[in-house]
């Protein structure tokens, strides 16, 4: 009974000397990374979270760069970044980052020009720590040739992906290297009323699922510039002539060529062109968000569908 006594006396002064020992030390039957969670650090590599460190290990990184500044301003891209950071969430494929600017297209350090900021770190994440970027911008952008440098070199060097929203057609215009890489720029486009499309490679599995008839889309499509031609791209979806009015041809191409969702792949990167989305409604489609969650999983390098050229 004495014995027991002492040892609860000990036990007491113990936790008086220094109460905090409590806090600090975790349930026993708690998980590790909520452990870690709770001292501030990652589960993996003991990192503190308010220096450089990967708060998604094992996830596939995608940017969305929507950078509209020095062109038109499509309202659908709120919509459009909201349903594609969402759909690698559910999915667990992708985490998604997203930025109104094109800060993060370097390879280079990025510094911060606060006071605050400039001497100590900002976590601030460059091309490397991504595995795709998608763009939703338009205009002549704001990047300097260094960072289209090291855009190039992301996807044709290093094996990365580059996904195309709508109007990447008139996005960059002015630069022949990123025509290049994406397939061509756009010459002119049709209302946004929708038009006839039709599946041309139905080994893509959510294109397949619009079936195998024509069938209406109701977006914006564009007319591609005369350079893009057959054998530019791997077509997934194109335009159906046979369904199109008289204006509509009158409109469009003399080759019928009417590819408005494709693959390619440069050098040893991929690029995967959706360019619809001028409507909102488009992005609510559960068909379309199939195919949009499937382009960015090959895009970001985790499957194997077929992206050889159209044969000419």
């Amino acid at each position: 009974m004495f014995e027991s006594l002492k040892l609860c006396w000990a036990m007491f002064v113990a936790l008086s000397v220094s109460p905090s020992l409590l806090s600090q030390a975790p349930a026993n039957n708690a998980p590790a990374g909520a452990q870690n969670q709770a001292q501030g650090r990652q589960p993996t590599g003991g990192v503190l979270c308010n220096e450089p460190c990967d708060p998604y290990p094992g996830m596939k990184k995608l940017l969305i760069v929507a950078d509209v500044q020095t062109g038109f301003q499509h309202d659908s891209n709120n919509h459009a970044i909201g349903v594609i950071e969402e759909l690698g969430r559910k999915a667990g494929i992708y985490v998604t980052y997203i930025r109104t600017d094109t800060q993060l297209i370097t390879k280079g350090k990025i510094t911060s020009t606060s006071k605050r900021y400039a001497t100590r770190p900002n976590n601030a994440r460059n091309l490397n720590y991504f595995d795709a970027v998608l763009f939703l911008g338009s205009g002549e952008g704001t990047m300097s040739d260094q960072q289209k440098a090291d855009l190039i070199s992301f996807v044709h060097d290093d094996g990365k992906g580059i996904v195309l929203g709508h109007a990447q057609g008139v996005d960059l215009y002015n630069w022949p290297e990123f025509g290049e890489m994406i397939g061509g720029f756009m010459d002119r486009e049709y209302p946004a009323t929708g038009m006839y499309a039709k599946v041309v490679d139905p080994s893509w599995k959510a294109a397949a699922a619009f079936g195998k008839e024509s069938f209406f889309w109701a977006d914006q499509w564009p007319v591609l510039q005369p350079q893009f031609k057959l054998g530019s791209v791997h077509t997934i979806i194109a335009l159906d002539p046979s369904k199109m009015t008289l204006d509509e041809r009158t409109r469009g191409r003399p080759d019928d060529y009417y590819p408005i969702v494709w693959a390619k792949e440069y050098g040893k990167g991929r690029v995967f062109n959706f360019t619809a989305g001028h409507n909102d409604s488009t992005f609510d489609d559960p068909k379309t968000q199939a195919l949009l969650l499937e382009g960015i999983e090959w895009a970001l390098g985790m499957t194997h569908e077929v992206a050889m050229p159209d044969q000419k």
